[in-house]
């Protein structure tokens, strides 16, 4: 028993690194189509086992979320060394090993969960009364797991299966419908019905034919949504800047003295190249403006020169003391707009420390790791600039990662969405793409069109077909113009938001009391 359970979870395992691998390498997408049949093939002969004890679903479901999490944050080795704020070689290691393990720790532990839910639907006999249940089971339960990342502090979305198919941008059309978690939803059960064809041969025409439609539909539905033109009912000319000065790089004399030649001159060359919209990475200037009467005419002087709107990433302070991560809005006539927009979902242990007294006793170097002396707060709302051609929703670096925000800005008014990032700290790797391509199935959710501009990249203009107009290379310095469109459409997702993963989460939790039900009324008749 114990050689044959090590077995499946080597499938587990596989199935789960290859799948993470599509993440990484979204240019080969097409094979996260398949690479979860060994998973679930696995996933299912362990469940209808009845020798499987819970105890063994669970460790089941928790080794395979940590093993895909485990390759999907790979790059967290890119923050080595800690040394720019203080940390020694040692405490660098403990820090990001916390971060590579710990996070997919918490991921596993919601896994585990869900292989319960997977046994228990087993046990509870629905699936030998409805066979074809099982594969969508399945990926309603992966479905809801990949939800739950989006929740509380420890909740870190990076996991979207939609992800892999970014490249493949007819495959992402549903997503204007249901959100991405229907793109996650449909290549779960393509995998689980495949799965089920090794799990039971006869089958086989059934199940193939259902997954061919699956797929085949959400195919044509893409081509038929990828082919119409974006709606547009005002346009601006507008740029993206990218400085190339990192997080290592922003503090000092000599810093200031820089950012303010480098994004000078990049806003003057933009404007002069006719933009009237002008967007800077996160903390472009890493003090607090509203403080800094000197830094304020500066920004103001440059907007007024180039007579263009300036969307500059810094810090705020407001009358209680608190300090904000925010984006100010300077006019062509050199005021500063009243409306401030601050960063809603700050990064833990980078801009915050949650429940710090317990990290400070127990893991003190976590709670050392952000570069500010103090804890930054969070926003709490969507603050919407007010401009000439329109209303601007903004999102600031680890906002972008949560579908609930870009969606909250929409329904408040937005017709442009803008992110100011700063992915410095990961140089060019896979964390770099990929957190850029969270901004683009953002676009698709939305169907805004989204100026991202990030301290060393990737900044780019993205259509609201998820689509990159520009982009700069990270590492680079440059900055793109482009026209882009606002518009006051809806697409389905942001009007009905997350219910396709409320009926999945409905769906899935129904079954087991269901089957049981079923099953009892079998014995007593």
């Amino acid at each position: 028993m114990k050689k044959r359970t090590w077995k499946l979870r080597g499938m587990l395992a596989l199935g789960a690194v290859a799948t993470a691998l599509m993440l990484v390498f979204p240019q080969i997408g097409f094979l996260e189509w398949f690479t979860m049949i060994p998973l679930v093939w696995a996933a299912i002969r362990l469940c209808e086992d009845d020798r499987t004890s819970l105890g063994s679903a669970f460790r089941s479901g928790f080794l395979t979320a940590f093993c895909f999490y485990f390759v999907l944050y790979h790059w967290l080795v890119n923050l080595y060394p800690l040394d720019f704020i203080g940390m020694n070689n040692a405490a660098s290691i403990a820090v990001i090993a916390a971060g590579w393990l710990g996070l997919p720790v918490l991921n596993g532990i919601a896994g585990g969960f869900a292989f319960l839910l997977f046994c228990a639907m087993h046990r509870s006999g629905i699936f030998k009364r409805i066979p074809l249940l099982r594969p969508f089971a399945f990926a309603a339960l992966w479905t809801v797991f990949e939800w739950s990342t989006t929740q509380t502090w420890m909740g870190v979305p990076w996991g979207r299966l939609a992800l892999g198919q970014i490249e493949m941008k007819p495959m992402l059309g549903v997503t204007s419908l249901f959100g991405s978690y229907a793109v996650t939803f449909l290549i779960v059960a393509v995998n689980a019905l495949i799965a089920e064809i090794a799990v039971s041969p006869k089958k086989t025409v059934v199940c193939g034919i259902v997954a061919a439609a699956l797929f085949v539909g959400n195919l044509g539905f893409g081509l038929v949504w990828y082919n119409r033109e974006p709606r547009a009912e005002q346009t601006v000319t507008a740029a993206v800047l990218q400085g190339n000065i990192s997080s290592y790089e922003k503090w000092g004399n000599d810093s200031l003295n820089r950012t303010k030649t480098v994004y000078g001159d990049m806003t003057r060359a933009a404007a002069a190249d006719g933009a009237e919209l002008i967007v800077w990475p996160e903390t472009a200037v890493p003090y607090v403006l509203n403080q800094s009467s000197a830094l304020r005419n500066w920004v103001a002087d440059l907007a007024e020169e180039c007579d263009a709107t300036i969307l500059v990433g810094a810090l705020y302070h407001d009358a209680a003391g608190r300090e904000y991560n925010v984006l100010y809005e300077i006019l062509p006539n050199g005021s500063i707009s009243e409306t401030v927009y601050a960063k809603r979902h700050l990064v833990p242990f980078g801009e915050y420390v949650p429940m710090r007294q317990l990290f400070v006793t127990l893991i003190p170097p976590l709670a050392e790791l952000s570069a500010l002396d103090d804890d930054l707060s969070a926003g709490t709302s969507s603050a919407l600039f007010e401009t000439e051609w329109g209303e601007i929703g903004s999102l600031i670096c680890f906002d972008s990662i949560y579908e609930a925000l870009t969606i909250g800005s929409v329904r408040d008014g937005a017709d442009l969405m803008v992110i100011s990032s700063n992915d410095s700290w990961f140089y060019d790797s896979a964390a770099v793409y990929q957190h850029e391509a969270q901004a683009r199935l953002r676009a698709i959710e939305s169907g805004r069109w989204f100026l991202r501009a990030a301290n060393t990249g990737i900044s780019s203009v993205i259509t609201p077909r998820g689509d990159a107009k520009g982009t700069v290379a990270p590492l680079a310095e440059g900055y793109l113009v482009e026209t882009v469109g606002l518009t006051s459409s809806r697409t389905l997702y942001s009007r009905i938001g997350n219910l396709f993963v409320y009926l999945c989460m409905a769906f899935a939790f129904a079954l087991v009391p269901i089957g049981y039900f079923r099953k009892r009324k079998q014995i007593l008749e």
